[in-house]
């Protein structure tokens, strides 16, 4: 299997699926917007978008799919099959819905808009993403409050999940040390090699800097 991935987001969130894992994959740093680079992208994912997932002439697309994939593959629950499952489903539904895409408006806003010319900051829209982080950010403390993590006594792919964007926070600027039970469960994670540097020993340029606001 191979992994195509970029420094962005969603495509760390897998490698850092696929190393936890220790899943036997290749991994190939790419860029399927840049110039001349479509055609070949395209067949594997129409969206352009990763990261991608191929092996055998087959691919998958979409993080969450490509971490259920890996996790059967080398039969780990860290994609909860038993009794577990519904909660881990819960948290990831709950949280891409809510926590995830609060964190992804702000840091979109303050750091991919402006790293790539998007545009510049829309204050409205930081202020939106700023007040639905913050009733997201007070629901999951107060579920972190009394456990280690989102979906059992044990590390999930919820986990991962929650926190896709919580890496690039130094850009994003969210308020995190306001929600202290949120802020042990994310120093829990970042005690983890495959997400506090998944990109370790690949060839993965760093992405380009934020311009200063």
């Amino acid at each position: 299997m191979k992994l195509f991935y970029s420094r962005n987001p969603n495509p760390r969130l897998a490698v850092a699926v696929a190393r936890h894992l220790g899943a036997g994959v290749e991994y190939e740093f790419a860029s399927p917007f840049s110039t001349g680079q479509a055609e070949r992208f395209r067949p594997l994912n129409p969206n352009l978008s990763l990261p991608i997932l191929v092996w055998s002439g087959e691919s998958l697309w979409e993080a969450d799919a490509i971490a259920c994939r890996l996790s059967r593959a080398v039969g780990s629950d860290f994609w909860r099959t038993g009794d577990n499952e519904p909660e881990m489903i819960r948290w990831l539904s709950w949280g891409k819905e809510n926590f995830v895409r609060a964190c992804d408006v702000v840091q979109f806003e303050r750091g991919t808009k402006l790293r790539y010319g998007l545009g510049s900051t829309d204050p409205r829209m930081v202020e939106e993403g700023l007040n639905n982080f913050r009733t997201a950010a007070a629901i999951l403390d107060a579920a972190l409050s009394d456990r280690r993590w989102l979906a059992g006594d044990r590390l999930s792919y919820a986990d991962f999940r929650m926190a896709t964007f919580l890496p690039f926070n130094d850009v994003a600027g969210l308020p995190l040390g306001d929600y202290p039970s949120v802020c042990r469960w994310y120093g829990r994670l970042e005690e983890i090699d495959a997400w506090r540097d998944p990109f370790k020993g690949l060839d993965a340029p760093e992405l380009s800097p934020v311009p200063e606001r």
